[in-house]
């Protein structure tokens, strides 16, 4: 069957703040540019996951009326806690000894998947096309080796390869640039990364996963506006993470916890750290009463600027967090993210308009090392870093002091480099023991699978699973062998599970619990987890996460 062809002047992949803020600004810019952005997700939002504490600079810059827009969850930050965390008790860091830039005033709490379907109306608006549920599988390439667009995957493959009575071929979407914003290791982004080699000068990617829930507090606990960040339990020294409380609008909270993927002890299960996480008594003060409506997970990536791949190639960028502008310290990224999607689209604007296409837009990275991006990106350089190598308490310390000389217009002239990639972090089994985690108590923390209900996913059954092992035989002879089978514990939706049979252990993949957070991809310590594009639509189904 011939695959259709559609041409658009610019596609852009992923409906995200990025991908959306791009599609807005090259409007602005150039109403006579067509724009298509296609999203994997069933609805625009329906795979976004964030905190989200947003600082509002790059809103403002977009679309100055954007508080006018009926975003039910937002709230402005009120009142907010830095908290040390141990077993039983909490210890409140003085809100004067933060950092500046560590504090949240002027900022927003809201939902991010509502923040983008209000940017997707206002896309739209000007005229751009945006189609959900088109997951973009492929790069197209011209005969000078430049991307000319991107193909989409296909519909009605059936778990055997063959096509089934419903088949469609994905379609071909040329465009003269093409961006990339899919989030935290989009499986496109790294064909790029590979095919146009875009980090043969930069650091590599650090990541973390997020958990996150959304609760609808008890009338009497919920206070709109606060915002409670923690260190400390229930993760050890040597493991980088912490937790979130941010109380929305109309009585929800959002409650979540990070752990950093470049830990040690192969027994870790950032799930179960999540569910403890909330049975700490200042946590649990938060949420007593209260009822659990929403649970998911996503990658995030935390590598900061010395991790930035290359940003462009022969017709295409890299935007938002498929490069990588997250502040860790801050935990926020949102505002560069939409910030590096109006410096991209200012790039594409001015090229389009000098008749130019499929080249490298080589003005946006040029504009983007001026922006307040790039400034602030530079303040926190070393915070991963230092973290890493000196663990929780020591890389606190020295990140505070970092930044507090920063306020002094301080600059340390180093920028210290990344300790290896997050998989190669983890540890033989044989040099830890077990973790017991405590039995869920249903009322603050659940199994695994019950969560899983809680994030809407469905992936059409009868397809091929979109998790594959580049070599079947790894996944006993190495990961159970000598990491114990890590992936059934790193996984925050039971995915991978050892099961025996009269042949012996083997794992078993349940792709159709995937709630594409990425974490198996970047955290396999042989990397034989390859995650690639489900046919379009699948997946978590977020409604305000």
């Amino acid at each position: 069957m011939q695959r259709d062809e559609m041409e658009y002047d610019v596609v852009v992949v992923g409906a995200g703040p990025a991908g959306l803020a791009a599609a807005i600004r090259l409007k602005q810019r150039a109403p006579d540019v067509s724009v298509c952005v296609l999203e994997k997700g069933p609805e625009v939002g329906a795979h976004l996951l964030s905190g989200a504490v947003i600082d509002p600079r790059a809103l403002d810059e977009l679309l100055p009326e954007w508080r006018k827009a009926p975003l039910k969850l937002r709230v402005p930050v009120a009142r907010e806690e830095m908290l040390f965390l141990k077993q039983s008790e909490a210890e409140t860091l003085p809100h004067a000894l933060l950092p500046k830039i560590l504090k949240n005033d002027g900022c927003e709490i809201l939902s991010l998947g509502e923040l983008a379907r209000w940017l997707a109306t206002q896309a739209e608006a000007l005229g751009v096309e945006i189609y959900p549920g088109f997951a973009a599988a492929e790069l197209s390439l011209d005969e000078h080796g430049a991307l000319n667009g991107v193909i989409t995957g296909d519909f009605g493959i059936k778990r055997n390869g063959q096509a089934g009575p419903e088949y469609a071929p994905g379609m071909l979407i040329r465009a003269k640039y093409t961006l990339l914003s899919e989030g935290a290791r989009g499986s496109l982004t790294r064909k790029a990364e590979t095919q146009f080699k875009l980090r043969t000068d930069s650091d590599v990617q650090k990541f973390g996963i997020g958990l996150k829930e959304l609760w609808r507090a008890a009338p009497a606990r919920h206070q709109p506006g606060t915002v409670v960040h923690s260190l400390g339990w229930p993760l050890d020294n040597s493991t980088g993470g912490g937790g979130f409380l941010y109380h929305q609008a109309d009585g929800l909270i959002a409650v979540g916890f990070v752990v950093h993927l470049d830990y040690a002890n192969p027994y870790i299960n950032p799930y179960e750290e999540f569910q403890r996480f909330k049975t700490h008594p200042a946590i649990r003060a938060h949420l007593d009463g209260g009822e659990r409506l929403e649970y998911g997970a996503r990658a995030i990536a935390e590598g900061g600027l010395q991790s930035l791949p290359k940003l462009t190639f022969p017709g295409g960028a890299l935007i938002g967090d498929s490069a990588g502008f997250i502040n860790l310290p801050r935990i926020k990224g949102i505002h560069n993210a939409i910030n590096s999607g109006m410096i991209a689209a200012n790039a594409v604007a001015d090229a389009i308009a000098a008749g130019r296409s499929h080249d490298e837009l080589a003005a946006y990275p040029a504009a983007l090392k001026q922006s307040w991006t790039w400034k602030e990106l530079d303040v926190v350089r070393n915070a991963k870093p230092m973290l890493s190598r000196f663990g929780t308490l020591l890389g606190v310390a020295c990140t505070g002091a970092e930044l507090t000389l920063r306020q002094f217009g301080i600059r340390l002239p180093w920028t210290l480099k990344h300790a290896g990639a997050d998989h190669a972090k983890l540890r033989p089994a044989n040099e830890f023991s077990p973790i017991i985690y405590p039995k869920p108590d249903g009322v603050l923390s659940f199994d695994k699978l019950t969560s899983l209900t809680f994030s809407s996913v469905q992936h059409t059954e009868d397809q091929p699973a979109h998790l594959r092992l580049t070599d079947p035989a790894k996944a006993i002879d190495v990961n159970l062998a000598r990491f114990a089978s890590p992936e059934s514990r790193y996984c925050p939706a039971g995915v991978y599970e050892i099961v025996e049979d009269h042949y012996g252990p083997r794992l078993q993949i349940n792709a159709s619990n995937c709630i594409h957070c990425k974490t198996c991809d970047i955290k396999d310590p042989t990397q034989n987890i390859v995650w690639a594009t489900p046919e379009g639509g699948g997946g978590p189904q977020y409604s305000r996460m």
